[in-house]
């Protein structure tokens, strides 16, 4: 883990508030359900008052009823303490540390809270060097388990834990089995109070363990994936001698460096005594001493300072003795800080720990700071001394060394040891989430010869220039990683659809081979990609690699500059779908394959033909008749989607135009607008344009949209519709009932016409009342706002008698009127004054048709 990132990277955003008069089991119930381990107590305005957490929730009575009905703000823990969401992940690790906490309420500028910072967070976050040192689970569990009897009540098991500082505890149910209580489980109880019942009845089990002797890795891995808090520990003969959880865990480095401390102390300690034998010899080993030393009198005034001390924070001793170690104070740790400081001093009689200081001159340092107690024989406080080197030098060597050993030093990108590790860890989180990830293998192409001709110095530049263009076709969250020489691999995480990675792969190969220009010598270079799924291709880390590695040289033998998939089936359907998209493309300049079907809407009660709506189709000259759940979708990931939209949206003037001049009597046509093309700029105007060209008159063009594409931005979207409305034609919501409808919209919005899902329509002839009762509720509600209703996908007799119990105005589907060209619907459909109109049209078979949605 990075520990220079800002805790906003790793802290929980969800932040579940209350107000200070919420009853205590409401707010119990909410972190129960959240599984929170804390919940903010907020004021109106919503800064942050006081914080209740599981911890708190051992205090409560649970042999009183009334208990869970105290108003939070009467127990909540005040003030709280909290931390920028711009702290760096280490400083919060040090807050952690120095004042004993466990959750931090994170907060932006302006004070108001935005997350939540836990020890869990931190343990679940923190790389695997912890882990490594303590080796084994008995490195870092509790030595000694509470273990409760199940007969006990759970106020006495309460009140146990609270005296015992224990946020879980054993519970022996019977001579055999075992069970666990937390503090979690308390919460639990405070939400709905189970009365002071024997615990035994409230306990978990079964009890999960693990060996004292496992690697810690593996208990961490089986608490994340048990999504539990504690393991009890147990020796070869599964006797329980501990618990172990995420605390313990993030308390174990801490114990290693408690142990270095009182090591260090105790040569101190011998070195001390020896000196006293020789006041003189302790005075020169103090004066010649690397190490800064400052003693204090009990009111922490400067007695003595040693020249180690002026060297490090320039203040000369006379500048320093009578004054207070306030005169280094950083302004970077806040009263909290300095309070536990004292603490610790007062109850254990030292404190170690890592501070910011300031020098004379302003500048920061890092300093490793110990202060110690010195007491007189009746056992009252004399002086503290304190010892301090400054370790800055020595983080920002351990930096740089980390960044050596994760990092190449030409690009600045991860190295193959660093992806391993987030591949392995990505590995976890699909598996968790049952997600997709990809590995993408790249390799340059010809790059040898490029250094063999320029030489190598040009080739660095240009792996450099190479690294640069990769990294920013790529996600935040994704990452780039060099192998070595001209290989790179890449990680993408969290996808959904293979079409993602190959999106991706055609950005990849376009940014490689933009041109380069480098000591004034241009040149284009290309590259090969092979690209592996999990869970598709391989399950672990190095067998991702080794199947991108083998798609890669298969996209060299096949060409170069190219990309290809380890699974050759998902080529195949990597290159179907290429050549779709650019047939597609191809159709929509020429207009070859494309044709406009129309489908009538009737007036319900007369019959009468009302009006249609327009519907693309697509014939490939190879493929035949594209189904219409491709075309769409095909047609948003190719990007053609508006080009398409604009396409048919001028066929259909074309028509308009032609049935207009041949004296038939057109009926106005709806055009379904996708997201995409009504956000597009002044379509509006380009739609005006278009009806001037064709000289058609008011009315004839309308057009239909989806719930979604409205209210993503409500107001901006009514001074769109305005001004189509002011075309003359509809306005539709279409599909309406299927999305998070907001009904203010319709009275806000210029719509006109409704159009009931035709999943409520087609159920209408059965028995599920609910669509009927969802049917009658968008007629009633379209009836009061003056709005006309069409009843969409109207296939049986059964579903058209139906409709006549509501208040239903126009009619479409394959009963009365299937999608049929233009020519078949002016001959079936439209009518001149002389024709009968009484004649009923004769039905068509439906054609491969597909709304531009």
């Amino acid at each position: 883990m990075n520990h220079e990132l800002p805790i906003e990277r790793i802290m929980q955003a969800g932040l579940l508030t209350c107000e200070v008069d919420t009853p205590l089991c409401t707010a119990a119930q909410r972190m129960a359900e959240r599984q929170c381990s804390s919940i903010i107590v907020v004021t109106r305005e919503g800064k942050a008052k006081g914080i209740w957490t599981e911890h708190d929730a051992l205090a409560v009575n649970f042999a009183d009823s009334e208990a869970g009905r105290t108003r939070i703000g009467e127990v909540m823990s005040q003030p709280v303490a909290s931390l920028h969401l711009e702290t760096p992940i280490s400083e919060a690790a040090l807050r952690f540390s120095a004042e004993g906490r466990r959750h931090f309420v994170v907060v932006d500028g302006d004070g108001l809270p935005r997350g939540i910072l836990s020890q869990t967070d931190m343990a679940i976050n923190q790389g695997i060097e912890p882990y490594l040192r303590l080796r084994e689970v008995r490195s870092a569990m509790r030595q000694r388990a509470l273990v409760l009897q199940g007969t006990q009540l759970l106020a006495e098991a309460a009140r146990s834990m609270r005296l015992s500082s224990c946020d879980a505890v054993v519970v022996k149910c019977n001579e055999q089995a075992l069970g666990i209580l937390t503090e979690r489980d308390m919460v639990r109880f405070v939400a709905h109070h189970p009365g002071n019942t024997p615990i035994a009845e409230l306990a978990s089990r079964p009890l999960l363990t693990a060996r004292q002797n496992e690697p810690l890795i593996s208990a961490r891995d089986r608490l994340l994936e048990q999504r539990v808090r504690h393991l009890a520990v147990v020796d070869d003969d599964d006797n329980v001698i501990g618990l172990i959880g995420f605390r313990d865990m993030l308390a174990g480095a801490e114990q290693h460096f408690m142990q270095d401390l009182r090591d260090a102390l105790e040569q101190r300690d011998r070195a001390l005594a020896s000196s006293r034998v020789n006041l003189q010899m302790a005075e020169r080993i103090i004066e010649s001493s690397l190490e800064g030393i400052i003693v204090t009198d009990p009111n922490n005034r400067i007695e003595f300072v040693n020249p180690a001390f002026t060297r490090m924070t320039g203040y000369t001793a006379e500048e320093a003795i009578g004054r207070t170690p306030e005169i280094l104070a950083s302004g970077r740790h806040d009263a909290t800080f300095y309070r536990q400081m004292w603490d610790a001093l007062k109850q254990h009689g030292y404190w170690r720990g890592e501070i910011w200081n300031r020098r004379k001159n302003g500048e920061l340092y890092l300093e490793l700071l110990t202060i110690t107690a010195i007491t007189g024989d009746d056992g009252e406080v004399t002086h503290y001394a304190a010892l301090f080197n400054d370790i800055t030098h020595v983080r920002e060597k351990e930096d740089r060394i980390r960044k050596l050993a994760y990092y190449d030093p030409l690009t600045a990108l991860p190295n193959r040891r660093l992806l391993e590790d987030r591949l392995q860890l990505a590995i976890r989180h699909a598996h968790r989430n049952q997600s997709r990830l990809a590995v993408v293998f790249v390799d340059l192409d010809h790059f040898k010869r490029i250094n063999d001709t320029l030489g190598h110095a040009v080739g660095d530049e240009l792996l450099v220039m190479i690294a640069d263009r990769l990294q920013s076709r790529l996600r935040e969250d994704d990452t780039l990683a060099r192998l070595g020489g001209d290989e790179f691999l890449i990680l993408l995480p969290d996808l959904e659809e293979v079409e993602e990675v190959t999106r991706v792969a055609r950005r990849l190969v376009e940014a490689v081979g933009e041109p380069c220009i480098i000591d004034g010598h241009e040149f284009s270079i290309g590259c090969s990609l092979g690209i592996s799924l999990y869970p598709d291709d391989a399950a672990s880390a190095e067998a991702l690699i080794h199947d991108a590695d083998v798609a890669m040289y298969r996209a060299k033998q096949e060409g170069r500059n190219s990309y290809r998939l380890y699974r050759t089936e998902m080529n195949m359907q990597d290159d179907r779908q290429r050549a779709l998209e650019a047939a597609l493309r191809e159709a929509i300049e020429s207009g070859e394959g494309l044709e406009v079907h129309f489908q009538p809407l009737f007036e319900r009660e007369s019959g009468t033909l009302h009006s249609a709506e327009a519907l693309m189709c697509w014939h490939h000259p190879v493929l035949g008749s594209i189904p219409p759940g491709e075309v769409i979708p095909l047609a948003e990931r190719a990007g053609l989607i508006v080009a398409l939209g604009e396409r048919m949206m001028r066929m259909v003037c074309v028509q308009l135009s032609e049935w207009h001049q041949a004296s038939a009597d057109p009926v106005p046509v709806s055009i379904n607008l996708s997201p995409r093309q009504f956000w597009q700029k002044d379509l509006p105007g380009k739609i005006a344009g278009m009806l001037v060209e064709y000289a058609l008159p008011p009315g004839l063009v309308g057009f239909e949209l989806s719930e979604s594409t409205l209210l993503d931005k409500p107001l901006q979207a009514a001074a769109i519709l305005k001004q189509l409305r002011d075309l003359g034609g509809d306005i539709t919501i279409d599909d309406f009932g299927t999305g998070y409808a907001s009904l203010s919209y319709l009275e806000e919005l210029p719509v006109t016409t409704l159009k009931i899902d035709r999943r409520f329509i087609q159920r209408l002839d059965g028995q599920q009342r609910g669509s009927a009762a969802i049917v009658a509720a968008v007629c009633g509600l379209a009836r009061e706002l003056g709005l006309r209703v069409v009843a969409v996908g109207v296939e049986t007799e059964a579903q058209q008698d139906a409709l006549l119990r509501h208040n239903m105005d126009l009619i479409q589907g394959f009963l009365t009127g299937r999608p049929v060209s233009a020519p078949h619907f002016a001959s079936s459909y439209l009518v001149s004054p002389s024709d009968d109109v009484t004649e009923k049209p004769e039905r068509v078979d439906p054609p491969q048709v597909a709304p531009t949605k």
